[in-house]
């Protein structure tokens, strides 16, 4: 598997994302659990027949672009909203950037590092994979000058606490969902998903400032472009009321595009019983 990225991670950018169209409708049609799964979360969001089979193949480019993200040569990187993640920096009180699975989630980090990170590192929260090649894989990729990747666990999130209250930043993927515990049941576009309340708990901890920053994937393999700003909102004290308001946050930076957000995601599923 390691040979197989290291041979997609020297592909050009149109073509992995050629592949990767082919990959996602692929699995759409080959598996009616993925496939149910997809579309129950399109009809729930209200999402148009054009804007979700469009979600179909950027799922795809999802994946197999990470071969290219991990391992290949720097892609093209432009920003919408770099005056907001500047102006968070200047305040001093630690940033916490949420991002969705949204378009190049996983360019968000090395984004962030590449033009922000000498003047204050990012550490990401990360879930390391049960495949030890994988996570050694991902562990030494994902390294890299201005960025530092913590698992979830209790260590990761003391850590993730210090970096904030020395006016760090910190990111992390809330649509994702957690281990019993770690959540509290919150709307989604309009049903209840289990949801982690971690984020909400770090702003309330450090008095950190909250960006929503995402990577749209640019056509034809031109790269990226990072979209930020600021939540808008105070955060609430209450905790479910905190995270009610970051699911909203969520809505409304998939609706800015919906046709790349990974739908296929088990968002409602029921929370694994898993200490952190």
């Amino acid at each position: 598997m390691i040979t197989l990225f290291r041979f997609l991670s020297r592909l050009p950018l149109w073509l992995l994302h050629a592949l990767g169209w082919g990959v996602g409708w692929g699995v759409f049609l080959a598996s009616a659990s993925y496939r149910q799964r997809f579309l129950a979360n399109v009809r729930q969001a209200g999402i148009g027949r054009r804007q979700w089979m469009a979600a179909v193949g950027q799922a795809g480019m999802a994946l197999v672009e990470w071969s290219r993200l991990w391992l290949g040569r720097p892609v093209r990187i432009e920003w919408e909203g770099a005056e907001h993640v500047a102006h968070a920096l200047d305040q001093g009180r630690g940033i916490v950037f949420l991002t969705p699975h949204l378009g190049g989630f996983e360019i968000t980090g090395q984004a962030y590092a590449q033009r922000f990170g000498a003047r204050q590192p990012v550490t990401a929260l990360f879930r390391p994979s049960r495949q030890p090649w994988l996570r050694e894989l991902v562990a030494a990729a994902r390294s890299r000058p201005g960025l530092k990747q913590v698992p979830t666990t209790v260590a990761g999130v003391k850590q993730m606490i210090k970096a904030l209250r020395q006016g760090q930043a910190v990111g992390l993927l809330p649509d994702q969902v957690p281990p019993q515990g770690m959540g509290v049941w919150a709307p989604f576009f309009g049903k209840p998903a289990y949801t982690m309340t971690l984020s909400a708990r770090l702003v309330q901890q450090t008095g950190a400032l909250v960006v929503l920053v995402w990577g749209e994937r640019l056509s034809w393999g031109r790269g990226y472009r990072m979209h930020a700003r600021p939540l808008g909102v105070e955060m609430p004290a209450e905790i479910e009321a905190a995270t009610a308001v970051v699911n909203q946050a969520m809505e409304r930076v998939i609706a800015e595009c919906p046709h790349q957000y990974l739908w296929g995601y088990a968002r409602y599923k029921q929370p694994r019983q898993e200490a952190v």
